[in-house]
């Protein structure tokens, strides 16, 4: 279909194809991408057979492997043993022509909470770019243009979300302890990874500071949803109250991206902040965006 399609264009399509290296990530499973048995790439073992059919192709350009074996890894030992396993294959594959390209993925996870201790991506990087010399060597072929995706390693420590305290309620819980629930004007629509991974975040007062003593909070959503959890468990100060401002760390990633008009709620505006100065990027909906779709009904 794409060899017609660039055909019909007139075009020659650079062409990379997705393969699963078999590397079972240490992930949620959810975010494990590079087993057998699930929708993601194709079996490693068929490499060599698709290249050929795509350097078949006069309307296709064959420029390489990619894999992704999943996200929000710390453990290393996953992307060396996928990039190990692909350039074994990138070695078969450089026999019946180039193979510019080698696309290692990313899925390098990041902080959200306090002792999480995420890769350094320098020393992943410099690990694989070891590896994949070695391998090279051992092969006796080119080095190939390696790639890399670090896409939420960048993103997600840049985002943080600013909520307003709508209420507070005291929950007894386990052992005589009790646990501030603080609702706030959010929740799963705008922050779905706690219900859908079960992630973790942390929270901190934003608008004033407080002598009080540290309370445990769960801070929850404006939806009914049992499950419309924001942070599961963290401290606040005793006298957090409905008005003040709560900012959850490290959501630049796989939050706006995943927001939702869930139980109808319109969608926060995106800001960005840059050397003392504040600016939107994404203007928020208001109740007049979510009806604007709406189709007027006559006779």
């Amino acid at each position: 279909r794409v060899a017609a399609a660039a055909s019909a264009a007139g075009v020659r399509q650079r062409v990379r194809f997705r393969v699963n290296s078999g590397v079972h990530a240490s992930t949620h499973d959810f975010l494990a991408t590079s087993h057998e048995d699930q929708k993601f790439g194709l079996p490693l073992g068929r490499a060599v057979e698709l290249a050929g059919k795509i350097r078949a192709h006069d309307s296709l350009d064959f420029v390489g492997l990619h894999c992704h074996i999943g996200s929000q890894i710390y453990a290393t030992d996953g992307f060396r043993e996928s990039a190990r396993r692909l350039m074994s294959v990138y070695a078969e594959l450089a026999e019946g022509g180039p193979v510019p390209e080698l696309n290692l993925g990313g899925g390098f996870g990041i902080a959200y909470v306090s002792g999480d201790e995420p890769p350094v991506i320098d020393e992943v990087a410099a690990q694989l770019a070891d590896i994949v010399k070695e391998t090279a060597d051992e092969y006796g072929i080119a080095l190939p243009k390696v790639a890399f995706e670090p896409g939420r390693a960048i993103i997600g420590p840049a985002g943080l979300t600013l909520y307003t305290v709508g209420t507070t309620k005291p929950v007894a819980i386990d052992e005589g302890e009790t646990r501030l629930y603080v609702s706030v004007d959010g929740g799963m629509s705008d922050n779905a990874r706690t219900a859908l991974y079960d992630a973790q975040y942390q929270v901190r007062l934003a608008n004033r500071r407080s002598d009080a003593g540290a309370q445990l909070v769960r801070v929850v959503g404006k939806h009914c949803e049992s499950g419309d959890i924001v942070v599961d468990r963290d401290h606040l100060p005793a006298d957090v109250t409905p008005g003040d401002l709560l900012a959850v760390p490290a959501t630049g990633a796989y939050c706006w991206s995943l927001s939702s008009n869930y139980n109808y709620v319109p969608r926060p505006p995106v800001v960005a902040v840059f050397d003392g100065q504040a600016r939107v990027i994404v203007r928020g909906e208001t109740e007049a965006d979510l009806l604007a779709r709406n189709v007027e009904w006559s006779k």
